[in-house]
């Protein structure tokens, strides 16, 4: 396993057209202009959390996952560490949550990030549509700033990466 190449990974997920489930994609290109290119961020933002990301969190020291939660109040933000969790008997393998996506890369790869969140924001509606819902839209300096907070701490962090 090659040493780790990027040292913050943040990956959101999310379909912008289906309303507040759009706002992890959102979240990810807003971190895009604060986060350029050249910085020590990596950001990707598929539609969903699919096996093949197993290796790009395998290859960061640290991990931010972002994505909508419609089990809580709309635009609650959560802010949680998250560990390696194997996915279920029976799960659908085309979509997977954060800590089963962290131990794929540990059995994989032989290695996780060292630090690794999810960051959620309650969704208030996923029916078809292009607009956030007003708690949603609401919520979003406070996501952005925590998000900004989160990777900057994450940046400076120089812990190592756990192995296998």
């Amino acid at each position: 396993m090659p040493a780790a190449t990027q040292p913050v990974l943040i990956l959101a997920c999310g379909n912008t057209l289906r309303s507040d489930d759009g706002v992890g994609p959102w979240l990810a290109e807003w971190a895009a202009q604060r986060f350029p290119a050249q910085s020590d961020v990596r950001i990707l933002a598929p539609l969903q959390w699919t096996p093949e990301l197993a290796e790009d969190i395998a290859l960061a020291r640290a991990v931010l996952f972002v994505d909508c939660a419609i089990n809580t109040a709309p635009g609650q933000l959560d802010l949680i560490p998250i560990t390696p969790a194997p996915a279920q008997p029976g799960l659908a393998t085309h979509h997977l949550g954060a800590p089963q996506l962290l131990s794929l890369a540990q059995q994989l790869y032989g290695a996780y990030p060292s630090a690794a969140s999810l960051l959620t924001v309650g969704a208030g509606s996923t029916e078809l549509g292009e607009r956030f819902s007003p708690a949603v839209q609401a919520v979003l300096p406070s996501a952005c700033s925590l998000l900004q907070d989160v990777v900057r701490d994450l940046i400076s962090s120089t812990a190592p990466l756990y192995s296998a």
